[in-house]
């Protein structure tokens, strides 16, 4: 592991590990708690038919895999005696804590047309597979345990099936009927979603006033029913992991971080990376999965809606990673929305292509729809393609594939291209900029946006710096993170985008890591959740970010190997040397800190502040008392450096929420 700009000892990062570890990153995020007068919100979780056939006494040996619906009738079935037919479904079921309560699971079908049968649901505890089963190698069915009489074409019919509910896991059902003419239903082969599904509602067991954040979070249903929506943008070619190694020799340690990785490749400008995931012991079983899977229960802990996922290709590593990435949100939480945005900068398919891929992943339950079905197709960099090549674009979607789409570009050059593509587009969005000073104008984006009628999504970010590119944005600590967002927010913006959740190429990620631990994402919570409530949650729990480089921003190694070196982008914010104290107070208290071994002292008042000190070499703590009495401490593990090897002009941040 490397610091940008100096070897990192062991020490530091198990001590970042510990203080992580404690909080149990994947569901970090505190739950509304009973001692702050919140009840308890329901939530819910559909799951789409993993598998579903139907099988016929008349035809022994098929399965009837291909068909687009699942027959049910009796043992004379339309008068013919010895047809009897019934369908077997297989459901998936995962994401329900293991402290819910109050829990009820409903087996949803829609029919295909109307009909006065009376099915009945049985559970199956045997193994089955598509492929071999059929009338006569079928499993067993259980007892009876819900039964309906009647369905009528277009409304669905819901049996309760909670009796069967035992965890998460897979659940197995056998239909039969028992009287009645035929029974036919939509199976997961059905266009349009119409397929059986399996929903389960429950209490989640309520928590003390406890946890990393400042403030209690609101549930998960109570955020994603506001229409304001907050995405992270996720870039598939840094996963947690590479090879599933240990921490000390796995892909990044070897090759990313390192500058004489990859052949010395990236030795010029000091190794590819500064900051990566946060390392995890390797794992068993289909572990690329699973680390997709904690990646979306952390942002959907932190309130996140969803990722915009850049498409790079439509083939190789990156194309099988999206797809991952939208199975471990299937598998986690359906509710958690996956965005396809095409990267324009690296596809160069046709408008035919393109639709075909884009298509076959909207088969998803997770990929993004709004309202009233239409996908929504967010393409980066849009104006790679002109408004008449993406008007036929989407033309081929609605006429090859039966699919309508809701347009909302992120161009580079907004006011050079909105014009143009106003008339095919449901919102506009940019990829905007990374520094303080250049927040200005996003209110008069929103403003234009609305104007047209369209929805505008406002990338918020922390910082950018790009080794590789020689170029970073000064991002004045959290300044930059806290202006956009405000600025959104006062702006009326519609949705949001997290730029990025895992870009570590260009230092902007979100997701924790070694460097930042989560603070960046708990900052961001605090800001999401006053989008969407429409006010500033009550500060519960003292909680102070200390943010800082390890290093003056121009000075350069005074080892090493590196010759290429990034200095500040036009126009960005005038870098400085600073150590920020953000904090989060439930009462004005006397804030304590120690810059460089230097002594400070100042009284913070109630809600959120900043204060500033010039950055000093040597360490750096805080801590926040009230009363003689200590209620919120953190030390930074980053110890800023004259002497060093590497170029690190990234903000390290720690959070006394997080020891």
């Amino acid at each position: 592991m490397i610091f940008k700009g100096t070897p990192l000892s062991a020490g530091p990062i198990k001590k970042i590990l510990t203080v992580l570890t404690a909080v149990a990153l994947a569901g970090a995020v505190s739950a509304p708690s009973e001692a702050s007068g919140t009840k308890a919100a329901v939530e819910k979780i559909t799951v789409a038919a993993a598998a579903d056939i139907y099988v016929s006494q008349a035809s022994p040996t098929l399965n009837h895999a291909d068909y687009t619906w699942l027959s049910v009738c009796p043992k004379t079935c339309d008068g013919v005696a010895n047809s009897e037919r019934r369908a077997l479904i297989r459901f998936d079921v995962a994401g329900v804590p293991s402290g819910a309560t109050d829990v009820t699971m409903a087996l949803e079908l829609q029919p295909a047309r109307s009909t006065g049968t009376t099915v009945a649901v049985h559970p199956v505890t045997a193994a089955w597979e598509v492929a071999s089963t059929s009338w006569t190698k079928q499993p067993a069915f259980g007892s009876t345990i819900a039964e309906r009489t009647g369905f009528t074409s277009g409304e669905v019919a819901r049996l309760d099936v909670s009796s069967a509910f035992d965890g998460n896991g897979d659940y197995s059902f056998g239909l039969t009927a028992s009287a009645g003419a035929q029974a036919v239903l939509h199976s997961s082969r059905a266009p349009g979603g119409l397929g059986p599904r399996l929903v389960i509602s429950y209490t989640e067991a309520p928590v003390v006033a406890e946890g990393p954040l400042p403030f209690d979070l609101p549930s998960v249903q109570a955020l994603r029913a506001s229409p304001k929506k907050v995405f992270a943008h996720y870039f598939t070619p840094y996963p947690i992991s590479f090879d599933n190694k240990a921490e000390s020799e796995d892909y990044y340690t070897r090759n990313y971080l390192n500058p004489a990785g990859e052949s010395n490749k990236h030795l010029a400008y000091g190794g590819l990376l500064r900051d990566r995931p946060l390392p995890r012991a390797p794992l068993s079983g289909n572990w690329q999965l699973a680390d997709m899977e904690t990646e979306v229960r952390t942002a959907r802990a932190a309130g996140i809606d969803g990722f915009t996922l850049d498409i790079l290709s439509l083939t190789s590593q990156n194309w099988t990673r999206a797809k991952l990435l939208i199975e471990a949100a299937e598998n986690v939480d359906p509710g958690f929305s996956i965005v396809l945005m095409p990267d324009m900068t690296s596809l160069k398919a046709d408008a035919a292509t393109l639709a075909t891929s884009m298509a076959e992943l909207a088969e998803s339950d997770s990929v993004y729809r709004l309202g009233n079905g239409s996908l929504v197709i967010s393409p980066f960099k849009a104006e790679s393609q002109t408004a008449a090549w993406w008007s036929g674009f989407i033309n081929e979607m609605q006429q090859a594939h039966g699919i309508k789409v809701a347009l909302v570009p992120v161009f580079l050059n907004f006011a050079a291209n909105y014009q143009a593509f106003a008339s095919i587009s449901h919102g506009f969005s940019n990829w905007g900029n990374r520094s303080p000073n250049q927040q200005s104008g996003i209110a008069g984006n929103i403003k234009t946006s609305h104007d047209l009628g369209k929805i505008w999504m406002q990338p918020v970010a922390i910082q950018d710096e790009r080794p590789n590119q020689g170029i970073y944005d000064e991002a004045n600590n959290t300044e930059n993170l806290r202006v956009t967002w405000d600025n959104a927010i006062s702006g009326g913006t519609d949705w949001v985008q997290l730029t990025t959740w895992n870009d570590f190429s260009e230092g902007t990620q979100f997701t924790p890591s070694a460097h930042n631990g989560g603070a960046y994402l708990d900052i961001s919570s605090y800001y999401l959740t006053k989008l969407k409530t429409g006010t500033s949650p009550p500060i519960v729990r003292d909680t102070v970010y200390l943010t800082h480089r390890v290093q003056m921003a121009a000075a350069r190694p005074t080892s090493g190997t590196q010759t290429k070196f990034m200095t500040p982008r036009a126009n960005t914010s005038t870098p400085r040397d600073t150590a920020e104290i953000l904090s989060f107070l439930t009462g004005a208290a006397t804030v304590k800190a120690s810059i460089g071994g230097a002594a400070q002292s100042y009284q913070a008042p109630a809600g959120v502040s900043a204060q500033r000190y010039p950055l000093k070499y040597g360490t750096n703590g805080v801590s926040v008392t009230r009363g003689g009495a200590t209620t919120a401490e953190v030390a930074s593990p980053f110890e800023v450096r004259q002497n060093f090897s590497v170029q690190d002009l990234q903000y390290d941040a720690v959070s006394s929420g997080r020891r």
